[in-house]
């Protein structure tokens, strides 16, 4: 079958092939009237326009590239949600890959996004290597880092720092009476933002003269069952612990299914901290302190950022949007 032309588009909704074109492209120069005709146009005709030769004057696609490590838990879904919503209206499309926390595969997913021309791209964290970091500094667009503040950015920078947020968390349960605190995590290797979070709290242990009294980490990612697997591993040769300081929510969610297995009352035994502020700390049958990541917000806040580029072209040099996570569920008795 034969596809619809931009010609016929046009004719159909009684406007010129470039008014079409813009129109469909959401210029904000065309009228709203006019916008809806060549729409509806468009839609009776069942036509796909093809956004790459739309934009060659530019040499830009309306893609935005987006390149996050992980899809197994909901953490960058939402993010990606944020990052969908704030191009609403826009006229560009988020396109993404999946590292999964591979330096080496991040890279070739960034050298492959870049061939395809986006107008710009976000990339997770700031922790890239020297020629990643090279190849995002020669690529003459806009660079949003995203989801963390501790480092120097390649050009635009929308997160929150880890460090703090290890060091807030490490505060709060220091005031709360915890003395005999453990970690427990998974991944460190590759999940650097969690080593930003637990070097910080360990920090803060340190000045108090404290230490991690005991740790318990493996190579896999993280979950709610390897949570409760290195959790009752820990327990078992350090019983007297008060307090247990996790990579993240899914692994301190399994610590306190442990704990309930074990007898073990939380909080007033022993308090359970994570990070993100996942929506299951909220349904569970006790509380766990958290620091709540705004992800969604995140995400929403990059692509409305790359949106006023767009706007602006003029606009050169790093902006940064800093988020600061609160600390929820914190209750000791």
């Amino acid at each position: 079958m034969r596809r619809s032309t931009l010609e016929e588009v046009a004719a159909l909704a009684g406007v010129s092939k470039m008014t079409a074109s813009r129109a469909l492209r959401g210029a904000s120069d065309v009228a709203h009237d006019t916008r809806e005709r060549v729409r509806k146009a468009a839609e009776k005709l069942s036509y796909v326009g093809n956004r790459l030769a739309l934009s060659l004057s530019s040499q830009r696609t309306n893609l935005v590239a987006v390149v996050v490590p992980s899809m197994s838990n909901t953490v960058f879904p939402e993010v990606l949600s944020g990052i969908n919503a704030g191009l609403v209206g826009s006229g560009m499309q988020a396109v993404f890959g999946i590292s999964d926390y591979d330096e080496e595969k991040e890279r070739e997913i960034i050298r492959d996004m870049l061939s395809w021309q986006p107008s710009a791209i976000i990339v997770t964290g700031l922790d890239q290597p020297d020629d990643t970091v090279a190849m995002l500094k020669s690529a003459g667009i806009p660079i949003i880092q995203l989801m963390d503040l501790d480092g120097t950015p390649v050009d635009f920078n929308v997160g929150l720092s880890h460090g703090e947020a290890g060091r807030d968390m490490a505060v709060a349960l220091l005031a709360a009476g915890r003395r005999k605190i453990a970690y427990v995590g998974s991944a460190l290797e590759k999940d650097l933002r969690a080593v930003k979070r637990m070097t910080a709290f360990a920090g803060v242990l340190a000045a108090q003269g404290l230490s991690f009294v005991a740790e318990q980490v493996d190579d896999g990612f993280s979950s709610i069952a390897r949570g409760k697997r290195l959790t009752a591993r820990l327990l078992a040769s350090n019983p007297d612990i008060d307090c247990i300081y996790y990579s993240n929510d899914d692994m301190a969610a399994g610590g306190l299914f442990c704990c309930m297995e074990m007898g073990i009352p939380v909080p007033s035994q022993i308090v359970l901290a994570g990070f993100n502020g996942l929506d299951l700390t909220e349904a569970l049958p006790a509380p766990i302190a958290t620091s709540k990541s705004p992800r969604r917000a995140m995400g929403e806040a990059a692509a409305r950022l790359i949106t006023d580029i767009m706007r602006n072209a003029s606009e050169t040099g790093p902006k940064t949007i800093v988020f600061k996570p609160p600390i929820t569920g914190l209750r000791t008795v």
